[in-house]
């Protein structure tokens, strides 16, 4: 993709679930880091600035879907790709994630080919992102300076 160490946060209650994924995700060369609840990994979105969150859905104190729908909901976030990952499989979990502003879903158990083409293709989506908002910010300062010119 690109050179770019890419960070993933892991948000789930169970550690063993990281655990996990970190072994499935071991050869990618991502930096993973764990936060064991929502509140917990709310307070650490600017100092992390992840790139993808792979958000747990039942947890205590507040629910994956609540989670997703505050880091949606501030504008420094909102473009962090997040892949609701849940043993919950039926149709209407899966509406409430994605209207909560889930970018992808994937189900417990977790299988090790789906889980790095779906991390990859939300990476794309959030190179892609990155690309768009530095030529935007470019323009907007070459439009300052002919301004001023």
């Amino acid at each position: 993709m690109d050179s770019k160490q890419h960070s993933i946060l892991v948000i789930d209650d169970e550690e063993r679930v990281f655990d996990v994924i970190e072994g499935l995700l071991l050869r990618e060369g991502y930096q993973l880091t764990y936060a064991a609840s929502g509140p917990a990994a709310i307070q650490q979105m600017d100092s992390l600035q992840p790139d993808v969150i792979l958000l747990d859905v039942m947890m205590p104190q507040m629910d994956g879907i609540e989670v997703c729908r505050q880091i949606k909901a501030n504008p420094n976030w909102k473009h962090i790709p997040i892949i609701i990952v849940t043993a919950l499989t039926s149709k209407e979990d899966l509406a409430r994630s994605l209207d909560a502003g889930a970018d992808d879903f994937i189900s417990k158990p977790i299988n090790s080919l789906e889980l790095r083409a779906r991390v990859r293709s939300m990476l794309r989506i959030k190179i892609q992102y990155d690309a768009l908002a530095a030529t935007l910010r470019l323009r907007t300062l070459n439009l300052f300076d002919a301004f001023l010119s």
